[in-house]
């Protein structure tokens, strides 16, 4: 077998050993829990040295602790970026590098279609203090290139998008911002750096919910940017420290390294069996459209497999009938569970105009791309046959 860059070990090795050597410690196969608030320092001079950023060492978890090191130094591997930080949420992430990279006056470009809660943190927090927001169908780069203008500091979007799917081109997309000055960052929730690493596509700086895929199981919240080191430091200091006070607890940081070990191969069954109930979803009759980028029929399949690995781990369809065909799915149901989070074991289902989306107007959903009838489904390691089964009932219940 031969690699690009055979000096460098592949993404599964990396993901479990990256950044820990149990022989520098006592052995221990698994990095240990550092439970610490705070650090002590040998001398005045050591703690004047750190505190001025003179010296390498921690203060306060609030900026920094050894095992979300440990996990800031494997992430950045694996999304190859120079370096990282963690935070306690994936909102958590998206907040602390806005308010670091924007003040008012600036322009933030975004898509049409955006998780519910970033859309929520756009319009009703960054909008209240004086950041214009700017949504536009980022499908289409000649419509970034039409919009862009001197006080555009930042892009932001996801690729595939919460809910619906739609992809954006990063790299084309990326050229346009550089030549304008602009940061592009990408939510790369739906994909993690297994499927699809933005940086290495041009994108500026990447973040996660760890609560999903990188976590994997459902038993923590977390979150993560990737990017340049020395913004990410005033990000550290000012966006955490100071503006929103996210920072990631050792346990779960813990949590998400135990996660990381086993990603590539949830990722392979994850996307396995979302292929398989979006080849389901799209020969039924009571389904207008199944999106999904692995489908033959999905209209951006080539740049699908441009810039992803695999297709992903999430489906979305729309229901002919509505918002009253999506409930009564959704409530048939019987083991996929109704639930608005995704990349668990478990498969999981919603319904954006009932849950997270439903603070929208109808109006709004239509404007950004929602229909009412569409449901979500984060496809989970179960048997393929049992999760087609569940559907399959539920359909005929719709």
């Amino acid at each position: 077998m031969t690699r690009n860059n055979p000096g460098r070990k592949g993404f599964s090795t990396r993901a479990i050993h990256s950044g820990y050597d149990p022989y520098e410690g006592p052995g221990a196969l698994n990095p240990p829990i550092y439970l610490s608030s705070t650090y002590t320092f040998p001398t005045v001079e050591d703690g004047s040295a750190r505190f001025a950023g003179e010296q390498e060492g921690f203060v306060y978890s609030r900026t920094g602790n050894p095992t979300t090191a440990l996990l800031e130094q494997r992430i950045a591997d694996l999304e190859g970026g120079e370096a990282a930080l963690v935070t306690a949420s994936g909102m958590g992430a998206t907040a602390s590098l806005l308010w670091t990279l924007l003040a008012p006056g600036d322009e933030l470009i975004t898509d049409k279609t955006l998780y519910g809660c970033t859309f929520g943190f756009f319009n009703h927090g960054l909008a209240k203090f004086g950041v214009r927001i700017t949504h536009i169908d980022l499908t289409d780069p000649a419509k970034l290139e039409a919009a862009i203008n001197p006080e555009t500091k930042a892009v932001f979007f996801e690729s595939p998008a919460n809910p619906n799917m739609r992809l954006v081109d990063i790299a084309a997309v990326a050229r346009i911002a550089r030549k304008h000055g602009a940061k592009v960052i990408v939510d790369n929730t739906y994909c993690t750096p297994y499927l699809q690493r933005p940086l290495e596509l041009g994108a500026d700086y990447v973040v996660h919910s760890a609560t999903k895929y990188l976590g994997g199981h459902g038993d923590l919240i977390a979150g993560a940017i990737v990017g340049p080191k020395e913004p990410l430091s005033q990000v550290r200091i000012y966006g955490i420290k100071d503006m929103t006070g996210a920072v990631l607890s050792s346990q779960d940081a813990f949590l998400v390294l135990r996660g990381l070990k086993t990603l590539s191969i949830r990722m392979e069954r994850h996307s396995e069996n979302a292929h398989g109930i979006a080849e389901f979803l799209s020969s039924q009759d009571k389904v207008a459209v199944c999106h999904y980028p692995g489908l033959s029929t999905f209209p951006q399949r080539e740049l699908a497999e441009r810039q992803m690995k695999l297709p992903g781990g999430m489906v979305a369809f729309e229901l002919k009938g509505g918002i009253e065909a999506g409930r009564r799915f959704m409530n048939a149901l019987q083991l996929i569970r109704r639930a608005v989070s995704l990349g668990d074991a478990e498969s999981l289902a919603q319904h954006p105009a009932s849950m997270t989306h439903s603070f929208y107007t109808p109006e709004e959903r239509r404007l950004h791309l929602i229909e009412e009838g569409l449901v979500r489904i984060s496809a989970g390691l179960e048997d393929l046959e049992d999760l087609l089964l569940d559907i399959s009932q539920a359909m005929e219940k719709t």
